[in-house]
């Protein structure tokens, strides 16, 4: 008797660590444990690693290694650069252009500047989740200093114009900031060409270890920000405090092998959604969230008509999916990001979050999307 297996399909929440990463960080815990700050050869040879991995993540993105500054992750950077750069910026002015579907990091670290005085123009979105490029224009003011909207979405995968919105914010003179941390490592992301003037991303969406994250900052463009975390010249001021030497380069690694690996991977994994799609598109009542509009290859949103959310997960209890982003999936809630694009409650409590990643295979494909169809269908039979 064949024993069924646990299927992962929630890369976007997180992935596991490379083998090839962590072979490459396990001395930094022991016999290279320097602290990178410490004047010897301790120190000196984590100071090198660490400004190794800079380079490494920077080639990620087409950045200088300079415009790296290294944080936790991608919600210390999205504090750091919002709060960082209204303070900074405030005598400019007080108004900050988003979306409502950005992520909780973002969205509630615009509410406390919201707090602190600053305004905040909330961008609407169409049913397949894209913005209006006039809208974002009109609602740029004199006051206006930041617009900040990501190039990925977390929950649908879909991808925002990010070069054509930065034409329209520069060419009023506003500086454009960017969630890129989904995007990383599924699809190329040149900053340089995006014109973006600071993003953010993170280490374990792209099998880098967790608690390491970085903030970009365009010099070109004389992005500038005060720092509001003291205690420290680490990181240009910054980012005060003992580096993560291991978590660092562990990171530059995870930033090597997706650069080296992307095409091939993407094209693989994007087969293997069209596969999905095209099996769980048989299934009566289920509907394609922003299936009309550029995506990342991995991610897939799905609604299921007339089918209780809760039940149907504990009924894919082989499967690890989710019903969008993870930071909020324990609270049961309908999706920000779905209601944002005119989903129902019921239709968006209906939904799931399938993100593919480079463990799966056709097998899991099959494999899961029959479960999730068995389900769907038993379901179904009782509500009738």
């Amino acid at each position: 008797m064949k024993t069924k297996k646990n299927i992962y399909l929630d890369f976007n929440a997180t992935t596991p660590v490379d083998n090839r990463v962590l072979e490459e960080m396990l001395p930094f815990f022991t016999e290279k444990f320097g602290n990178a700050s410490s004047d010897h050869f301790y120190g000196w040879d984590a100071g090198e690693a660490v400004e190794n991995a800079r380079e490494q993540v920077s080639r990620l993105v087409n950045a200088k290694a300079t415009e790296i500054t290294f944080t936790s992750g991608a919600t210390e950077a999205a504090n750091l650069a919002l709060f960082g750069f209204c303070t900074k910026n405030r005598q400019k002015g007080n108004h900050i252009i988003s979306c409502r579907t950005e992520h909780k990091a973002v969205l509630q670290t615009l509410e406390a500047l919201q707090d602190r005085g600053f305004q905040v123009t909330y961008l609407d979105v169409d049913r397949e989740g894209n913005i209006d490029l006039v809208e974002l224009e009109d609602s740029i003011k004199p006051e206006t200093i930041l617009v900040c909207l990501m190039l990925a979405n977390n929950e649908t995968g879909l991808i925002h114009p990010l070069k054509e919105i930065s034409e329209v914010v520069h060419r009023h003179g506003v500086k454009l900031m960017s969630d890129i941390t989904q995007a990383v490592g599924k699809i190329p992301v040149n900053l340089k060409e995006l014109a973006i003037d600071l993003a953010i991303f993170s280490s374990h969406k792209i099998y880098g270890p967790k608690g390491i994250g970085a903030l970009y900052i365009n010099r070109n463009n004389k992005t500038e920000l005060d720092p509001v975390i003291f205690g420290g010249a680490q990181e240009k001021k910054l980012r005060p405090g003992t580096l993560n030497v291991p978590g660092i380069v562990g990171f530059g690694k995870a930033s090597e092998i997706v650069y080296s690996e992307m095409d091939g991977e993407m094209k693989r994994i994007k087969n293997l959604r069209s596969l999905l799609e095209e099996l769980l598109g048989n299934i009566e009542g289920s509907h394609l969230n922003s299936q009309n509009s550029p995506r990342l290859p991995n991610t897939t949103n799905i609604t299921f008509k007339d089918i209780d959310g809760s039940r149907l997960l504990r009924n894919l209890n082989m499967l690890a999916v989710s019903r969008g982003s993870a930071c909020t999936s324990n609270i049961v809630k309908p999706s920000h990001v779905l209601k944002a694009m005119g989903l129902s409650d019921e239709l968006a409590l209906s939904s799931l979050r399938i993100s593919l990643g480079k463990s799966n295979t056709v097998s899991d494909i099959e494999s899961a999307a029959g479960e999730i169809g068995n389900a769907v269908k038993g379901l179904k039979k009782i509500s009738i």
